[in-house]
């Protein structure tokens, strides 16, 4: 049942992207980021308060380069839902599990073997049949600011990885990234014009942050509780969920190549995430508990004992540089 929770996620994400395209006949993008981010400052502030964790931390650089990077891959993703198939923006920002994959064997210097880079080539195979019979001349820019999304999502991703290994609890990044999004988002929105919140919009927006919150929490407890593989894999569900929405509230078609695009960068993702470093079926593997760094406090049973002693591997294999 744990790795089914991704299934839920990926139907809630899906809706979130509705909220936002529906969203933007009512606010600016950089007004969606912001009332998204601050509604999730507010709870996950609550949250840390509940369980005491404190916001000091020694780790302001990496927290800095995860947030910035997040920051700009949010704005980015939001502003593609507003003018992009809801489909093709949800699938470009999937890119970055591709992405992920080529940086962390660039920053851990692992060779490249021959079946991964198969992998990756195919995903990028996929990104190409699905922008270029997709978009029309004035949506590449679009096009290409959505694959930007998916490479800062993957910067981002790696430092998230990176900050659990170094001890930070998931609640404290989370809240320099909402705090992050939170501060840019209101800064750009005192260079535009600001839309009043009408009961309409403002039920927009209590979609928005409600679809958005539960589903970082149901992602949260499948990476906890499922299997790394089949989490990863039910993660692209997202994408088969916000098609069938554009097809059924925006009329939106896609042709048959898009979509074989689309099953290219699933199968890629799904492909890499077995084959990179510590990718395999095994609940609570060295990737999940860098997520999850709590995990650490209290193993108890054998199979906890060994994903502890699997970690410290981790640690020997990929030293990470303060």
């Amino acid at each position: 049942m744990g790795s089914l929770w991704m299934l839920v996620a990926g139907l809630l994400f899906a809706c979130m992207g509705v909220f936002v395209k529906l969203g933007a006949a009512y606010f600016s993008h950089a007004e969606l980021v912001f009332y998204r981010s601050f509604v999730g400052l507010l709870l996950i502030f609550i949250i840390m308060r509940s369980q005491r964790v404190n916001l000091a931390t020694r780790n302001w650089r990496n927290h800095l380069l995860r947030s910035i990077s997040g920051t700009v891959a949010l704005m980015l993703f939001f502003y593609c839902i507003t003018v992009l198939p809801l489909a093709t923006a949800v699938t470009l920002n999937y890119t970055a599990p591709l992405f992920l994959t080529l940086l962390t064997m660039l920053v851990y210097k692992e060779k490249f073997q021959l079946p991964l880079t198969i992998s990756i080539g195919l995903g990028f195979c996929g990104v190409v049949l699905l922008l270029r019979p997709t978009l029309q001349h004035e949506q590449w820019l679009p096009g290409l600011l959505g694959l930007i999304s998916g490479f800062l999502a993957g910067v981002a991703y790696l430092n998230v990885r990176q900050l659990g290994t170094l001890g930070e609890p998931d609640t404290r990044t989370v809240f320099y990234f909402s705090l992050t999004a939170s501060l840019v988002s209101g800064a750009w929105m005192l260079f535009d014009t600001m839309r009043p919140i009408t009961l309409h919009g403002f039920s927009i927006l209590l979609g928005l942050g409600i679809t958005a919150t539960l589903a970082q929490l149901a992602m949260t407890r499948a990476w906890r509780t499922g299997r790394t593989l089949v989490v990863g894999s039910l993660a692209y569900s997202t994408i088969v969920f916000a098609s069938l929405f554009g097809m059924m509230l925006w009329h939106e078609s896609l042709p048959l190549s898009s979509y074989l695009g689309m099953t290219f960068i699933i199968a890629s993702g799904v492909l890499s995430l077995r084959l990179s470093p510590g990718g395999h079926g095994k609940k609570n593997a060295p990737d999940d508990i860098t997520r999850h760094p709590r995990h650490l406090i209290s193993c108890s049973s054998p199979e906890e004992e060994s994903d502890k002693v699997s970690l410290c591997e981790f640690h020997e294999k990929y030293p990470l540089s303060k």
